[in-house]
């Protein structure tokens, strides 16, 4: 049997004809094609790397080390929402308080922003605390906000908790030095003895002040209250806050009180921080100020135990200005404040005295009475009497 193999063909038998060749045209096609697609890729990054240098010249720089691709794509995005990020959602809108709890999400803290309306789009919020990585670094805390903050604003206030205002809170009958023992608890930025030299200069632009004696210190003038401040206020801008809220308590009316009592104002705020120190009970305080101005009427020594208290100064043992009780060796000490020794006022206020200390000076109880003590069930009421005799009768057995 004939053996048969399987035919082979050479190329080279191929005839030339049956070829199939490409033209010239297609091969210059496919060519600018591919330079074509090479241009378009290489304008593609050129865009897509401008894109990123202008969010980061708009919005600031990216965060540390963050993909291309996503600084990319949320930059894109940060594009597309570019006025909700930098116009406010009210420019007339006052300051809000606002709470973030500790653990609450980013994108939860964006909602409860635009609910609040704070910010007009939550969304464009998150994507810029994505992209600057402030959504990492948002603290706990509670803020004032306000709407006429811009977003990028608002987003950069939530990386510091630390209040911009604090609260200095003077309570009545605090002498200076112990206003000056709580300036370190408030947050402001000055200390205990820059706010004790300044209150030893009487500012300008003050009438009430321009009667006080030389050399003497704000004492007195420093009104009790709650004051609202900058953290970073200086000592004068704070002395001023407070000599402020004097003169918004000194009406016409007080004005015309003192005068009717003849006491010119510096006279009047002396009396009234005696009286503030003396008395417990606020219902009491005009009859304690008639007891003093019947006294100095009288020519009789004012014999006020708090005007010994304010000469004595810190008490070290008992770790308080206002020593209590007094020896009969604390009623000697020779100092013009101490009214046991000295007739009439003392030098200057011994205390800062509040608005019912200062309208029980002004408008007095019309009484008889020269003596005034403690009574003796403790509920912080004094006996009041017209005589000597009948004081010592009102001492506890």
């Amino acid at each position: 049997m004939k053996e048969e193999f399987p035919r082979v063909v050479e190329a080279e038998a191929i005839p030339k004809r049956q070829r199939r060749r490409r033209s010239p045209f297609s091969v210059l096609f496919l060519g600018c094609l591919l330079v074509l697609l090479c241009l378009i890729v290489l304008l593609t990054g050129v865009g897509l790397v401008e894109l990123a240098g202008r969010a980061a010249d708009r919005f600031g720089p990216p965060a540390p080390g963050m993909s291309f691709t996503r600084q990319l794509r949320l930059s894109a995005l940060l594009f597309l929402r570019g006025a909700q990020l930098t116009e406010p959602a009210n420019p007339l809108g006052g300051p809000q308080p606002f709470k973030i709890a500790l653990g609450e999400s980013p994108i939860g803290i964006a909602a409860r922003l635009q609910d609040q309306g704070l910010i007009t789009d939550a969304q464009a919020f998150s994507t810029f605390l994505q992209y600057s990585g402030l959504d990492t670094t948002i603290q706990a805390g509670e803020y004032t906000l306000s709407p006429a903050l811009s977003p990028l604003e608002i987003a950069r206030d939530l990386q510091d908790a630390t209040p911009k205002e604090v609260t200095l809170s003077i309570l009545e009958g605090w002498r200076l030095e112990e206003i000056a023992g709580t300036i370190p608890t408030t947050g402001l930025e000055f200390d205990s003895q820059d706010f004790l030299d300044a209150a030893l200069v009487p500012p300008p632009g003050y009438p009430f002040l321009e009667e006080l004696p030389p050399g003497n210190s704000l004492e007195g003038f420093l009104t009790p209250g709650a004051y609202r401040l900058p953290r970073e206020a200086p000592v004068d801008q704070v002395i001023a806050a407070l000599l402020d809220g004097f003169a918004a308590s000194l009406t016409p009316e007080l004005d015309s009180g003192f005068e009717q009592q003849g006491l010119t104002v510096s006279e009047a705020v002396t009396l009234a921080s005696i009286v503030e120190r003396e008395a417990i009970v606020k219902e009491e305080m005009p009859l304690i100020a008639s007891v003093l101005l019947n006294r100095l009427s009288a020519g009789i020594r004012l014999e006020a135990d708090s005007t010994v208290q304010y000469a004595l100064g810190f008490n070290q043992a008992q770790g308080t200005w206002w020593t209590n009780p007094l020896s009969s060796q604390d009623l000697q000490i020779d100092s013009a404040y101490n009214t046991y020794r000295y007739p009439g006022l003392p030098p200057g206020p011994i205390a800062n005295p509040g608005s019912s200390a200062l309208r029980a000076v002004a408008f007095p109880a019309t009484t008889p009475y020269f003596y005034f003590r403690a009574a003796c069930d403790g509920s912080g009421n004094h006996s009041f009497a017209e005589t000597f005799e009948e004081h010592l009768n009102n001492a506890c057995p």
